[in-house]
């Protein structure tokens, strides 16, 4: 699933274990989400979104 994690990340200027400690993930979950090769829970979709200030719709592209 093509998403912009990678993206709203570098922008923030987050390393990928900043953001897997913010999320209560290990930076190898943030990593694969990143190169989509694992899709999120839902749970984890929305804490994603809710954490970068935008919708799971805006983060996560289920049509790609």
């Amino acid at each position: 699933m093509r998403n912009l994690v990678r993206q709203l990340r570098t922008e923030r200027g987050l390393s990928q274990a900043q953001l897997a400690a913010a999320m209560q993930v290990s930076r190898q979950t943030i990593n694969s989400i990143e190169q989509e090769r694992y899709t999120p829970s839902l749970p984890l979709a929305f804490a994603l979104a809710r954490f970068f200030g935008t919708t799971v719709e805006e983060v996560f592209d289920a049509d790609e």
